[in-house]
């Protein structure tokens, strides 16, 4: 489902939000459920909490990794694109 874009996108906005705030740590409310269907579940994003405190309903950014992840199937799961399959 999550395209590379839609991946960057989140990510970059997270980065945004990390200078602009000045603050590590935050809990933002998700502007992209209407935007990007597969993060409608997801109604914040968790910018840098650790997984163990996580809420298991959000998106959470690691900005050490540059990585976005999600609760799926009962574990921690790092939101990856799909594949394109190209004729």
């Amino acid at each position: 489902m999550p395209t590379l874009s839609e991946i960057s996108k989140i990510i970059a906005w997270c980065e945004f939000q990390i200078k602009k705030e000045g603050r590590l740590v935050q809990v933002v409310r998700n502007p992209f459920r209407d935007e990007i269907a597969w993060t409608y579940r997801h109604p914040l994003i968790e910018i840098n909490r650790p997984l163990e405190v996580a809420d298991k309903s959000n998106l959470v950014y690691d900005s050490s990794t540059k990585t976005l992840w999600r609760f799926v199937l009962g574990e921690w799961r790092k939101v990856e694109p799909d594949f394109e399959v190209k004729e």
